[in-house]
């Protein structure tokens, strides 16, 4: 799908969908819950990462029912199926790393599959730590691999300058096992909101960890209780629109906590530390633990009068697409000037963004960053594969468009 987007200004009201990082882990959370009884999670947004999680979680024995309007009933796992299991995580890093160690803890011999740039996605981590604990990987760098075996308790080593993604899969996956267990961080721990919100699910599903310095405890032999939760505002997602707003729109947003522990709601305090005046001028964003701002962090500094820097992201290389280079090369085709670091973005800004056409490299970001980009623009931005919106925020176009946007879907063959 491609889209043309007309420049244009945004106003109105929009309910943000709901944060697709507590709902991969509220639906984990009420189907591991054992005492037998539903748990319903509401305010869903659709996407096809948290179609992956469900199905995953379904693989495993989770029964649970789609009760229409964002709602779904999960009826947790009462008895692990026999044979291997086929776990299909699409090209969701969330579904892979957070059921990885589930299953292994669960004792499921477990095939994983997935498309994109998922298969090269790394888990040398699991493997070297799940290995030492009683799992076997059949793994030769991609997809699909198969797991064996169960886990064991013990003490995991974790470098904390990877994915936060391994520390959630591993919190998930160790009370469910008979003996006491720890984490233990070798490096200072990047992306720790991510891991925040993991423990506060955790906790409002009746499992408890305990946090030290540079260590995580989590007793064995607890059990996940089913629990009703609503799923609260994205963030990451509220971001784009928080940013239209500081190019040049007015939009009021909904549905998101003021009390999240969410470290994506720090894109509020970057742009009241970038303005002066009411007007852009520059930041410098270490995005250890943001990182999924950076693509619309760079549209913000690509509207200031000085430059910006964002570093600490070197992780992004290996997102969906290399979010570094592809970021910059977004906003470059359209009359930005973004120079690429080792591991960070310097944005220069140019005064005016002519407009142009944008690879959306299948990076859902990408494209709503870009759509944010063009309602300044001179001209009008083509973004070629504009249905990468479809794994976070489906919706997105059509939200957008509600608002007053221009995004008109084209062929150009």
């Amino acid at each position: 799908m491609n889209v043309r987007i007309t420049p244009s200004v945004l106003s109105g009201k929009i309910d943000i969908p709901s944060s697709k990082s507590v709902a991969h882990r509220e639906l984990i959370c009420a189907a591991l819950a054992s005492d037998g009884k539903s748990s319903v999670i509401s305010g869903i947004s659709g996407s096809k990462d948290i179609e992956a999680t469900l199905g995953a979680m379904e693989a495993l024995g989770t029964v649970w029912k789609d009760e229409g309007n964002g709602s779904v009933r999960i009826f947790g796992i009462t008895e692990v199926p026999s044979g291997k299991r086929v776990i299909d995580c699409n090209e969701s890093g969330s579904t892979l790393r957070f059921i990885i160690p589930i299953a292994a803890a669960l004792g499921c011999n477990a095939e994983f599959i997935g498309r994109g740039r998922l298969p090269q996605r790394p888990i040398d981590i699991y493997i070297r730590e799940l290995t030492k604990n009683g799992v076997k990987f059949n793994y030769s760098g991609t997809m699909p691999f198969d797991i064996t075996g169960k886990l064991q308790s013990g003490t995991y080593t974790v470098e904390g300058n990877v994915s936060s993604q391994f520390i959630t899969g591993l919190l998930f996956a160790l009370p469910l096992l008979e003996g006491d267990s720890e984490i233990v961080l070798t490096t200072k721990l990047e992306s720790r909101p991510y891991v925040d919100i993991t423990i506060d699910v955790m906790k409002r599903f009746g499992v408890e960890v305990e946090e030290h310095e540079n260590c995580y405890k989590v007793k064995g032999g607890q059990k996940y209780i089913s629990n009703n939760e609503r799923v609260e505002g994205d963030y990451s997602q509220a971001a784009f629109f928080y940013v239209a707003n500081a190019v040049n729109s007015d939009i009021i947003l909904g549905n998101l906590n003021e009390n999240s522990v969410q470290g994506d709601k720090r894109i509020i305090d970057i742009i009241k530390g970038a303005a002066v005046d009411g007007k852009i001028k520059s930041f410098k964003a270490d995005c250890s633990d943001i990182p999924d701002l950076v693509p619309i962090l760079s549209v913000l500094g690509a509207y200031g009068t000085e430059d910006s820097v964002i570093y600490n992201a070197a992780r992004l290389r290996i997102k969906e697409s290399d979010r570094l280079e592809t970021t910059a090369s977004m906003l470059n085709a359209i009359g930005g000037n973004v120079e690429v670091t080792e591991d960070g973005l310097i944005i220069h800004p140019t005064g005016k963004m002519t407009g142009g056409t944008v690879n959306g490299s299948g990076d859902h970001r990408i494209v709503m960053a870009a759509s944010v980009a063009a309602l300044g623009c001179s001209g009008e931005v083509i973004i070629n594969g504009a249905e990468a919106v479809e794994k976070s925020y489906p919706d997105f176009f059509k939200d957008y468009n509600s608002l007053g946007g221009k995004a008109d879907v084209i062929n150009l063959e």
